[in-house]
């Protein structure tokens, strides 16, 4: 069977389908994973991803094709709109997996154990800056910024909500980076 021939018989079994025979949508369904398959292993060739990422993403596109059918406009044909769900479900299975790069931690340990060093001029200059911000922004930031507090421990020392410290520190943390904006326009 070409491959028109093919298509032209998973679009009829799709319209029965959408019609209610459920045969019809298993016959539709054992028919096309082959063919998601190869679409989906291609691609993860082409994107240079895991060739174990194919079978998550064709799993992805029989429940987007389940929950999507209805869509399939029944006077075009099949394959374009099985392919690009394929194509669709293998990007954002890449856009979640990111281009992350896992390390072992004890590769990397002796850098994370660096002793922690603070100029004092940092400190006197950190200092001045939150003299200009007012009360409670000054406690909340000397608490969780520099003294290490969480939000929860200073919102309860200063009898107020979580939300309320939430909302204070970014506004605080706004400010003082204005402030340190400006302040480095004039030096």
């Amino acid at each position: 069977m070409n491959s028109s021939a093919r298509e032209e018989q998973w679009a009829a079994w799709m319209r029965a389908a959408i019609d209610g025979d459920k045969q019809a949508y298993q016959r539709f369904l054992e028919a096309v994973v082959p063919h998601l398959r190869g679409l989906a292993k291609r691609r993860c060739e082409q994107f240079r991803a895991p060739a174990s990422e194919a079978e998550d993403v064709v799993q992805e596109v029989l429940l987007a094709v389940h929950l999507k059918r209805g869509t399939w406009d029944s006077s075009r044909p099949i394959g374009p709109w099985l392919s690009t769900i394929v194509r669709n479900k293998m990007i954002d299975s890449l856009r979640r997996r990111g281009r992350h790069i896992n390390v072992p931690i004890e590769d990397v340990i002796e850098t994370l154990e660096a002793a922690e060093q603070t100029d004092a001029m940092d400190l006197l200059d950190a200092e001045r800056l939150l003299e200009r911000l007012g009360d409670p922004q000054r406690d909340i930031v000397r608490s969780i910024s520099l003294n290490g507090a969480g939000i929860r421990e200073t919102a309860e020392r200063l009898k107020m909500t979580e939300g309320a410290v939430r909302v204070a520190l970014h506004r605080a943390l706004k400010t003082l980076a204005a402030l340190y904006r400006s302040n480095e326009r004039e030096n």
